[in-house]
């Protein structure tokens, strides 16, 4: 007979505790209802802006002849960049072995499965004939790196989804003996994905086994995901596109931008959930340390961005960066350069500023700067094309978004905040058994 685990009266306790207080918050109240009765309200608003996109056509956006990628494309990059947090908490930082990020994996794996999955719908957006989608997938062609963008997206939500589930179901076996009160759809479905988990030590070694490949495939996915993003831009001639740093380059931002977003969820789960004891100062204190890490790395490629073309100063890349350092977008770059990436590295070089109230105020800005990060790069590079602009209206030279792409925009990220309150408040937002376990080891190192 396999040895069961928590069957222990010291373990039954750990069990009861912890579970007590995480599933606390697992629950259809008040505050929930108002918040997403808010949020769909919202996504109405935003989806009846593109109902008239889709009805009148892109000519509603600011996308014209010469501006063709515009705030939507921009969108997708940041999108796809921040899901990326789940690959660098779960399988960089789990792989190496640092235990500390057990609280906060389950967190990062919720982001991740938001951003990848609406980033996949921003595309849909930035189509005239969204009914021509599926061509994709039927005519596709191989050479396009179109395809292989929706290919490796697709990848990594779908390993990012079993990254975040198979480690809950003993959660799940856990907790559905725990729900009094909750509804009745909520029980079963706890009920019918614990798939009758019974805690033996067998099961827990196949799990093990099975989360392990999944943590090291999704690397490789991950880096692909943001690689191909990337080569979108890089494979064209176009100025402030043409650049073979570009892989790189995407991969250390979308660290960084992730980075900000676990932090901000950390802290709304902190304190919303009452989830201190678990997403404790230190927690944070290790993240702010990471966040210098990935921020500096960033800010190195960044250098090179610039340095290298403003060394050599071609005719296009003098104009391009004209534009960019006193010029049109001169207060938009200047602001994320120093705002959203050099004085968040600098403050959170202190100790005393890597406490969860000025980290969050701090990933605000950074998270924001990512944003218009993309803005930058995606808008700024189709301003001034190789070939001429003749006989053109000034409205189709000079890129403005529109109140609908506005607002359309608006809508993926109200989707992004639905998926994950809909996880956070129906699932354990931090794993119950994995620190069941970690609680067991401190009392035999104690011991």
């Amino acid at each position: 007979m396999d040895a069961i685990r928590f069957n222990t009266p010291e373990e039954k306790g750990k069990i009861n505790s912890l579970a007590t207080d995480i599933l606390r918050n697992v629950r259809i109240n008040t505050g929930f209802l108002l918040w997403m009765g808010f949020l769909f309200t919202l996504l109405a608003a935003c989806l009846f802006a593109y109902l008239i996109q889709l009805r009148k056509g892109l000519g509603v956006t600011g996308l014209r002849d010469f501006t063709s990628w515009g705030m939507y494309i921009a969108n997708f990059v940041f999108f796809v960049a921040t899901s990326l947090c789940g690959m660098l908490i779960s399988s960089v930082l789990g792989l190496i072995g640092y235990k500390w990020v057990k609280p906060i994996s389950r967190i990062a794996e919720i982001i991740a499965i938001a951003f990848a999955a609406v980033a996949g719908l921003v595309i849909i957006s930035d189509m005239g004939r969204p009914d021509r989608l599926p061509y994709v997938f039927m005519f596709g062609r191989v050479q396009s790196p179109i395809l292989w963008d929706v290919t490796v997206v697709t990848t990594y939500f779908v390993l990012s989804l079993l990254l975040w589930f198979f480690p809950m179901i003993p959660d799940l076996a856990i907790a559905k003996d725990r729900l009094e009160g909750r509804p009745k759809f909520l029980v079963k479905a706890y009920e019918i994905l614990s798939f009758r988990w019974m805690h033996h030590e067998v099961q827990y070694r196949l799990l093990g086994q099975a989360v392990r490949i999944l943590l090291i495939l999704i690397i490789p996915t991950a880096f692909a995901i943001h690689t191909v993003t990337s080569w979108l831009f890089a494979v064209t001639p176009r100025v402030g596109w043409d650049s073979t740093i570009f892989g790189p380059y995407f991969i250390s931002g979308a660290f960084v931008s992730g980075t900000a977003a676990v932090i901000i969820a950390m802290y709304f789960f902190r304190v919303n959930y009452r989830l201190g004891k678990y997403l404790n100062a230190e927690t944070f204190e290790r993240m702010g340390r990471v966040m210098v890490l990935v921020g500096i790395v960033y800010f190195y490629f960044n250098l090179n961005e610039f340095l290298v073309p403003g060394y050599k100063l071609k005719t296009g890349d003098a104009i391009h960066l004209r534009e960019l350092f006193t010029g049109h977008y001169a207060a938009m770059f200047w602001g994320i350069q120093i705002l959203g990436l050099i004085v968040p590295i600098i403050l959170l070089l202190f100790k005393q500023i890597r406490r969860p109230l000025p980290m969050l105020i701090i990933s605000l800005f950074v998270l924001v700067g990512s944003w218009f990060k993309r803005y930058i790069i995606v808008v700024p590079g189709q301003a001034h094309p190789n070939l001429p602009i003749q006989n053109v209206p000034v409205e189709w030279v000079v890129y403005k978004p529109t109140l609908i792409e506005t607002a359309v925009t608006v809508a993926s990220i109200v989707l992004v905040l639905i998926i994950i309150t809909i996880l956070a408040k129906l699932f354990p937002v931090v794993p119950i058994w994995e620190m069941a376990e970690e609680e067991s080891e401190k009392d035999k190192i104690t011991q």
